[in-house]
Formats: structure tokens, C-alpha cells, sequence
């Protein structure tokens, strides 16, 4: 017989599918919204849930980006609710087994910019790498406001970004010697579960089938040249693998929309560490990872911000599709 779980338990679950719902709908995921918030309101699938661990194992992006993954509906949230309670075994095994990892490799158009400003050249070094697609920016081909791309011409990926406030464009992508990344669950660009997985974390919407065709672009270059992610946790193991960066090549720790999912107190030993570090520090993250950040809130809600050693310099929009400069 399981414990009764605490009512604050079940309000904390409650009150985080009713932010993501808000979160959905800013982001044009009108079912995950739907669902998000039927779902807060539903005391057996709020049951359900709580029977999983505690912390990101109960997240919402990790609960729909498994039943997509299982060939599930999330369109409606009846279908979604009766297919849930069905094949809810199935369900927490893939959550138990995965965890959220998106790879939104248009996040390098919003990075290229700024990597240009450092001196090269780079060797970069992803912490939450996932597949490590965000590790190829010189790989890719830019465009930025509609002008001619700039990056490898045979590049298959192309990257489109809308820019504001001067932001320093360059002429071409910054010279990446050598890269290397970091994930507590390091996924295989090569591996075709593991690439579904990633496009199952894609939201449903508007832009859905264009990102899941940059993806599966993007995973072509990274399974072609595979780049060594180790498996670990991040702030153990970033200090090793920026110690590998070879001599006359410049450390550039980087990370996206990964520092949000550790605690508070986690994300202060990163910060700590990275003042420590030799090379750069490039963080793209919401505002309220580091709220201490001067000037870090963009001028629209949902931009992340993006700082080079704790200074900010830009915002971005949260899968890259626009930059705007400091």
C-alpha cells in the first residue's frame, strides 16, 4: 500500500503543469496548454504522476515528450487522458528510462555572434550537451535578417535568425579546433531511437515540422564527425574536460537552457567554478537562472539571456530565431 502523498505534493504538481501551460501557449503549443492545464485539475492522472520521483522526472515536458515518443495523442485532452491511464506502465518506463534533453540546434544562430567576439581559435565545451548538436556552429550555414548565408556552403543545416539593437554580424563563422561535451544521459546523433526521442521533446505547433527537419539535418553532421560527450554530471565534470583543451586553443564553456533544470544551489557552484576556469564562459538561459544578472529580463517576457563571464550582452529568443544586442 503506498503512502498517502502530502497536500503540498500534490499543489506543487498542480501549480507546475499550470505554468507550463502558460509557458505552451506563449510558445504557440496551444494542445500541450490544453492538456497542461486539464491535467492540473484531474486528481487520478495528478495520482499518476506523483507516483513518479520527485524533481524532473514529474515535469511536464518529460511526461508529453513520452507519450509522443509511444505514439501517443496529444492533441486532446480526452484522447490523451484515456490513452495516458491505458499505457501509463509504458509511459513511466520511458520517463524513468529518458530525460528532457532538447537539442534546439537554432540556438547557434543566436550563439555564432557572440563566439565571434572571442578570441579563437575555440574549443568549445557543452555542459547539457544531450547529442551534442550544438556543438557544430561552424558547421552550419547563418542567415541573419534575410542576407546571404554565411558557413560552409555544403553545409546541410541552415540556421535563420532576426536581429535588433547591432548586433555584431559576422562575416563568417568563428574557427571551432576542437569540442567536446557533458550530459548525465549523452544521446547517439548516429542512434535513430535517440534522435526520435529528441524529436518527440519538439512541441507540437506552427514551427514543429520545420525544427524536426533541422534536427534530423543537424544530427547528419554530428553522427558524421561525432564529438566525445561524457556522461556525468555537469559541474563534476566540466573542469576535467576544459583541461583537455588543447594549448593555443581558446576554452569556451557553453550551455542552453540547461542550468534551469538544476537547483539554486547547484547553479551557484557552476558560477563559482566558471570564475575559476581558464577560456570564456557563454550562458544562454531564462533571466531567472541568474536573476542577479544586470539587466538580464530581455525586453520581451519569454527571450532568454544570453552572457559572455556573468556579463550580459544579448537576448534571445528561446530557440534562436531572434538576437538582440545589449
Amino acid at each position: 500500500m503506498g503512502v498517502e502523498p502530502v497536500l503540498d505534493e500534490v499543489e506543487r504538481v498542480r501549480a507546475w503543469y499550470w505554468r507550463f501551460a502558460e509557458h505552451y501557449e506563449a510558445g504557440g503549443a496551444v494542445s500541450y496548454a490544453r492538456i497542461a492545464r486539464a491535467l492540473a485539475t484531474d486528481d487520478e492522472v495528478v495520482g499518476l504522476v506523483l507516483g513518479l520521483p520527485r524533481g524532473n522526472k514529474r515535469q511536464p515536458n518529460l511526461l508529453l515528450g513520452a507519450v509522443r515518443f509511444l505514439g501517443g495523442p496529444v492533441e486532446d485532452w480526452e484522447a490523451f487522458r484515456a490513452w495516458l491511464v491505458e499505457h501509463w506502465d509504458a509511459v513511466r518506463e520511458v520517463v524513468s528510462e529518458r530525460m528532457t534533453q532538447t537539442n534546439e540546434v537554432r540556438r547557434c544562430a543566436a550563439l555564432v555572434p557572440v563566439l565571434a567576439t572571442l578570441a579563437g581559435p575555440l574549443g568549445l565545451v557543452e555542459v547539457g550537451a544531450s547529442a551534442g548538436l550544438c556543438l557544430y556552429p561552424d558547421r552550419y550555414r547563418y542567415s541573419y535578417d534575410g542576407a546571404a548565408p554565411i558557413g560552409p556552403v555544403d553545409s546541410p543545416v541552415l540556421l535563420e535568425c532576426s536581429t535588433s539593437g547591432g548586433v555584431p554580424v559576422p562575416g563568417r563563422v568563428p574557427e571551432v579546433a576542437w569540442r567536446a561535451g557533458v550530459d548525465l544521459n549523452p544521446l547517439n546523433a548516429a542512434d535513430e531511437g535517440d534522435v526520435r526521442w529528441l524529436e518527440a521533446l519538439i512541441w507540437p505547433g506552427a514551427q514543429e515540422g520545420a525544427r524536426r527537419a533541422r534536427l534530423r539535418a543537424a544530427a547528419s553532421v554530428a553522427a558524421a564527425d561525432p564529438a566525445p560527450i561524457v556522461a556525468g554530471d555537469l559541474v563534476e565534470e566540466v573542469a576535467g574536460l576544459v583541461s583537455r583543451v588543447p594549448r593555443g586553443v581558446t576554452p569556451v564553456v557553453v550551455h542552453s537552457a540547461v542550468l534551469t533544470y538544476l537547483p539554486v544551489v547547484e547553479r551557484e557552484r557552476f558560477a563559482a567554478l566558471m570564475g575559476e576556469l581558464p577560456g570564456h564562459w557563454v550562458s544562454y538561459e531564462g533571466w531567472r537562472v541568474f536573476p542577479e544578472l544586470e539587466g538580464g529580463r530581455g525586453p520581451v517576457d519569454t527571450d532568454m539571456t544570453v552572457a559572455v563571464d556573468g556579463r550580459v550582452v544579448a537576448w534571445a529568443g528561446e530557440h534562436g530565431h531572434s538576437l538582440t544586442w545589449a
